[in-house]
């Protein structure tokens, strides 16, 4: 039976004890192609409200690449604060956990003016028990200067109470989440990404080159892609370098570009039973040091639309962990 190399493992092994990562969404925060930049209302399966379930606050100041000034950053630094301590104490009091890693993840966390940035970041290191970040962005919303801001975050000494005799590992944890979703041009086209491959390529090479660590989203089920395309998506992931990878089947919700081609008759959702075939031969093309951050994902209330085997987190894990034994891998 092989181990297979989960996040959760990955972090344990390098800090001594399970690290638990806290989900943060900053308001303000945007994308390219859902403020116009280039594309207009977001990628098709983008409901943008939903990935943001820490967010209450709906402002309708945007940040963006080109912005000379942020008049929000007091606010933005204070929802920061309060989500990182309410998190923190609830995963305290419930695991007893003892080591966070901040994770940036709603919207794209590098789409601001890098002093914005810089002060977001230091902020969220600055939080006690906080061994590193994990920042999910799009790789045409990334500069030279924030790689090299965040590498210089990378090589900063932890508080010595953070650091693990036994591992001796003794710097920050700093991580780029990238969307890549498909190798495919055509396939990007069709969910208005807004960027080709090309770009995916370019930018994940220069952050794995500066010594960052990087982790890949991949989608299965996209429109017109065949099992042998999402399979070689995979397999050119893994030529990328990546550290780690997430997997998400495509499911169609409310108040979508994609719902629209949905009720058309224009997409059908990947099953269940083909989705699980395709993750079970993606995990055995893996290498042992690429760790798995996702297996899968879904959304468990109202708005969710379609496959409905997407609804119940609890049974698709049970369903994946069965095919997984099968092939005498354990998760």
């Amino acid at each position: 039976m092989k181990q297979l190399l989960t996040i959760g493992k990955y972090f344990k092994n390098k800090f001594g004890e399970k690290v638990y990562k806290i989900p943060i969404s900053i308001s303000g925060f945007t994308c390219p192609n859902i403020d116009g930049t280039v594309a207009k209302g977001g990628c098709t399966f983008c409901e943008n409200e939903s990935f943001s379930p820490n967010l209450t606050d709906k402002s309708k100041f945007k940040l963006n690449l080109s912005s000379t000034q942020n008049p929000y950053l007091a606010k933005q630094l204070l929802q920061l604060e309060m989500q990182f301590i309410a998190t923190s104490q609830r995963l305290s009091k419930k695991f007893g956990a003892k080591k966070f890693i901040v994770y940036f993840q709603s919207f794209t966390n590098t789409y601001a003016p890098i002093d914005t940035l810089k002060a977001l970041y230091e902020k969220a290191l600055s939080f006690e028990n906080v061994v590193g970040l994990s920042i999910g962005t799009r790789t045409d919303c990334i500069t030279d200067e924030t790689i090299d801001f965040l590498v210089s975050l990378s090589k900063r000494e932890l508080p010595l109470y953070l650091i693990n005799e036994k591992t001796k590992t003794s710097t920050y944890e700093i991580w780029v989440e990238y969307g890549i979703q498909s190798i495919f041009d055509e396939t990007l086209l069709k969910i208005n990404r807004g960027h080709d491959f090309a770009n995916v390529k370019e930018w994940i090479t220069k952050t794995k080159n500066s010594g960052l660590l990087v982790c890949g989203h991949l989608i299965f089920g996209l429109p017109d892609e065949t099992e042998e395309m999402m399979l070689q998506t995979v397999t050119e992931s893994i030529n990328l370098n990546i550290d780690s990878i997430k997997f998400h089947p495509l499911y169609v919700t409310k108040n979508t570009l994609l719902t629209s081609e949905y009720l058309k008759g224009n997409f059908k959702p990947i099953s269940e039973e083909l989705y699980i075939k395709i993750l079970v031969k993606s995990i055995k093309l893996l290498p042992s040091k690429i760790s798995i951050s996702r297996l899968t994902a879904g959304i468990e209330n109202d708005s969710l639309l379609d496959p409905l085997w997407c609804k119940n987190k609890h049974h698709q894990m049970k369903n994946i962990k069965s095919a997984l034994l099968q092939e005498n891998l354990f998760y």
